[in-house]
């Protein structure tokens, strides 16, 4: 049976998912675009948003609850591919995921969780090959900004160096956002899961946590303020590194080791220079030390419309060769990462995939592995991303 929608948001009423929706009604309506649903627990409440976000009236609703499998499988019937922004992933991502591996329906999601990802790539990376589903996990913020910027500044290595560099950093060098309900209870949810079962430890200090049966060389921990004499900077742990590093080792093999089987990378804040510079990375360390965000947002909760749009992030990219030659890149977002620019980016994945690289196949994917120059391209073309080699 050929999919009804090519496009399924499901948790549109979340605070995300209606970014997404909204994105998409802005953006995809009308004669030549992919056909999309809004999806749900209540219909109620996806009519209220589909106003709110002023989408056209046409715009289909799937009623769906991730506490009912059955609903879950008559939606993702429904959908050539099906993304997802509710979470925490490990709560109510796990049967969603299955009924789209079982069915061979694509998946995309925003998930931060390093524990789930490693469990359902474990769990399911055989059944997708098997059922032609393509599933790509961390399509926001989370991880696509990193997972390509290690990429682009590859493919510079290679033109000027003639090889890869087998040592990337990444470093933030400026960041303006804040957290959502969601990512808050995300973070909690993964914290409450390691008190009740300390093995989950291991995943989380894990590098080569997403490549099964690959280790490669010794990483940087990255846990406390260092300064670097070639940026002339003192830097500080970074808290989205834990997953970031993870998706871009397993980036680097699901495209056939091109950075090198002996690939070390990490990822930093860049924090100035001086007693200053210290003076800040100490103050990145103490903020770290809050895992749940802010106490006072709930689930549904999130920054303004003025703060998404006067958001903004700049990631440095350094690929050193082994004589120590550098080449340098960035990667810059004109919104607030988490959500704005998220929302933006999730959503011209969806497009990529079904557009630009339908031929991607099935398995469980990172999304920059899976489309590369293409997702790059419709990035800076449609999503406010910007990829520069600096000097």
């Amino acid at each position: 049976m050929s999919a009804k929608f090519d496009i399924v948001v499901y948790s549109a009423t979340g605070y995300t998912g209606q970014l997404v929706a909204e994105y998409l009604a802005s953006n995809y309506v009308g004669d030549g675009a992919p056909t999309w649903a809004m999806a749900g627990r209540s219909r109620d409440k996806l009519a209220s948003v589909r106003d709110a976000i002023r989408a056209p009236a046409n715009i289909p609703f799937i009623v769906a609850d991730a506490a009912d499998p059955a609903s879950l499988r008559a939606m993702v019937d429904q959908a050539k591919l099906v993304v997802t922004t509710v979470g925490p992933y490990q709560l109510y991502g796990s049967d969603l995921l299955a009924a789209c591996v079982a069915s061979g329906t694509d998946y995309m999601d925003l998930c931060g969780e390093p524990i789930w990802l490693k469990q359902m790539i474990d769990r399911h990376e055989a059944a997708a090959k098997a059922s032609g589903a393509r599933i790509m996990f961390s399509c926001g913020f989370d991880s696509i900004p990193f997972e390509l910027g290690a990429f682009f500044v590859q493919e510079e290595a290679r033109r000027l160096f003639g090889a890869p560099a087998p040592r990337v950093k990444g470093r933030v060098r400026d960041i303006s956002w804040k957290f959502s309900g969601g990512t808050s209870a995300s973070a909690r949810v993964t914290f409450e899961a390691v008190a009740q079962d300390l093995s989950l430890v291991s995943i989380l200090k894990d590098p080569f946590a997403f490549t099964a049966g690959f280790e490669g060389p010794k990483q940087p921990r990255g846990n406390k303020p260092v300064f670097e004499e070639d940026l002339q900077s003192w830097s500080a742990p970074f808290a989205m590194a834990i997953l970031n590093t993870r998706n871009v080792h397993r980036s680097n093999m699901l495209m056939g080791f091109p950075y090198g089987r002996d690939f070390v990378y990490d990822e930093m804040v860049l924090t100035g220079a001086g007693e200053e510079g210290l003076a800040n990375a100490k103050l990145v360390m103490a903020a770290n030390g809050d895992k749940t965000g802010p106490a006072a947002l709930k689930p549904g909760e999130g920054p303004s419309k003025q703060e998404r749009d006067n958001g903004h992030y700049d990631l440095l990219y350094v690929a050193i060769a082994p004589d120590g030659r550098q080449v340098r890149a960035a990667v810059k977002g004109d919104l607030d990462p988490g959500y704005a620019s998220t929302a933006k980016i999730i959503s011209e994945c969806a497009i990529c995939l079904l557009r630009d690289t339908p031929d991607v196949p099935a398995g469980l994917w990172t999304p920059g592995a899976a489309m590369q120059h293409k997702l790059i391209n419709r990035l800076v073309d449609h999503a406010g991303l910007r990829f520069e080699v600096e000097s």
